[in-house]
């Protein structure tokens, strides 16, 4: 068997890589390794809106109650949400089940503990192996021992509802507000807030039927919001994906904002009320060079990582940053969530325009976006690493940087699941950069394939 947990969870194609057997498993020896440290420990667990997720979260269920381990069911939320209420009920830890952006077909597992973080690595570990080592551990849980189940799915709804409302101290009434929720988590609770903030809204793609979920909408597809903000004039778009924990928005010109944009907008404003702790922000190596150029006009000092939310939380917990995130709108503001939270991010990007008085096209229009090129090669496994060791790839790689002059730069990353090593240019000339792209890809995959 292969590696289980990835970079967010245990992912796969809902009933054929996963399996309700390995949903099982993983609800029962996630409950036995927190009972190691608790006798009856409590695991409260979410879903979005995808057909596959009600089969997981019974079986998920079954699996630690089989533990003599309690539930706590809250029905149909946000990822962030569950993040959040682990310690609203001081539960031992949570589940989500998801696969955020991705189509219907597919679901993930997703754990955190009791402190609303992701699960440590080594407890990832922890789990993997017992589940590929085939023990039998509830044999001796019957009787009084098993475990019971709570449904709190409405409570949880308004306790997270109120907490998000409490994030945001300006007045929004009045707004022009279109929201596109993907089919997904968000497609009630983000409604409820923005409707109880007063502002005025529209709702796209609030209508989930378990197939839909990210279907040509939300972030990942934000056309159809675009258009909506035209055609109603609004103020601002603000798009979610389907767990909501990722936001893409759309200026009153249709533009988009992605999540380099909405870090420098929302940076600015923490900077400007003495927020912003060392005036230091997160992003990931894939962020855009255009952000880095806004970030060091702004007197910021940019913190890189790999890229991966998991990566970002890593570095703000030990430098203290309190706004990191990527490209993609997965964005933590880790004075208020432990976790990327879509509707949290939302409030604060309005937050931040109703302070600055202006539109959003124009603080959006404050950053230039170098174009990006990405162009995979295709190699053989075992050579994914060995570019960086090889002359002639190095010096290709120099004087790809030589021609643009200090108004580009060149990434590249071996894929982490494929053989494949990723070619990344930025620059401002589009056309020259993918040239650049592709002969280097072909140069590597000459070499390494």
């Amino acid at each position: 068997m292969g590696r289980l947990f990835g970079t967010d969870g245990v992912r796969g194609v809902a009933n054929t890589e996963l399996t309700p057997e390995l949903a099982y498993k993983l609800g029962k020896v996630g409950a036995y390794v927190l009972s190691e440290e608790k006798e009856r420990p409590v695991i409260l667990i979410g879903k979005d809106t995808r057909i596959s997720g009600d089969m997981f979260e019974d079986v998920i269920s079954a699996g630690i109650l089989a533990m003599g381990a309690d539930v706590i069911k809250v029905g149909v939320l946000p990822t962030p949400a569950v993040a959040y209420l682990v310690k609203t009920y001081k539960a031992d830890a949570g589940i989500v089940i998801s696969a955020s952006h991705n189509p219907f077909e597919f679901n993930g597992i997703k754990f955190f503990n009791g402190e609303g973080f992701k699960l440590d690595d080594a407890i990832e570990d922890r789990i993997e192996s017992i589940i590929n080592d085939g023990v039998d551990l509830s044999s001796s849980i019957k009787g009084e021992k098993l475990g019971r189940r709570h449904d709190a799915a409405e409570e949880a709804f308004k306790n997270y509802a109120e907490y998000l409302k409490s994030t945001i101290d300006v007045d929004i009434k009045g707004m022009k507000i279109i929201l596109d929720c993907a089919n997904g988590a968000a497609y009630r609770i983000a409604k409820r807030v923005f409707s109880d903030l007063g502002a005025s809204l529209s709702v796209l793609a609030t209508d989930p039927n378990g197939l839909n979920i990210n279907l040509m909408c939300g972030s990942t597809h934000p056309g159809a919001l675009q258009r909506a903000v035209l055609r109603e004039g609004a103020d601002i778009g603000l798009a979610f994906d389907g767990d909501a924990d990722r936001l893409i928005a759309v200026d009153e010109l249709g533009g988009i904002i992605d999540g380099d944009k909405m870090i420098c907008i929302c940076a600015k404003m923490l900077k400007d009320s003495g927020q912003l702790k060392g005036n230091k922000v997160t992003a990931t190596v894939m962020s855009n060079l255009g952000f880095h150029k806004a970030m060091e006009a702004m007197g910021c000092e940019v913190d890189i990582t790999a890229v991966g939310d998991r990566y970002v939380l890593e570095s703000m917990l030990k430098t203290g940053c309190v706004i990191g995130g990527e490209q993609s709108g997965h964005i933590i503001f880790l004075d208020h969530s432990t976790t990327g939270d879509g509707i949290l991010s939302a409030l604060q990007l309005v937050k931040a325009i109703k302070i600055s008085g202006e539109k959003p096209s124009v603080l959006a229009g404050r950053i230039t976006i170098y174009p990006q090129v990405l162009v995979n090669a295709l190699v053989n496994n075992e050579n994914k690493k060995k570019y960086a060791d090889d002359p002639e790839i190095t010096a290709e790689i120099e004087k790809v940087e030589k021609i643009m002059s200090g108004e580009g730069r060149v990434l590249i990353r071996p894929s982490g699941t494929e053989p494949l090593v990723r070619v990344m240019i930025e620059g401002k000339d589009e056309n020259m950069i993918r040239e650049l792209a592709e002969n280097l890809a072909g140069l590597l995959s000459k070499k390494f394939g």
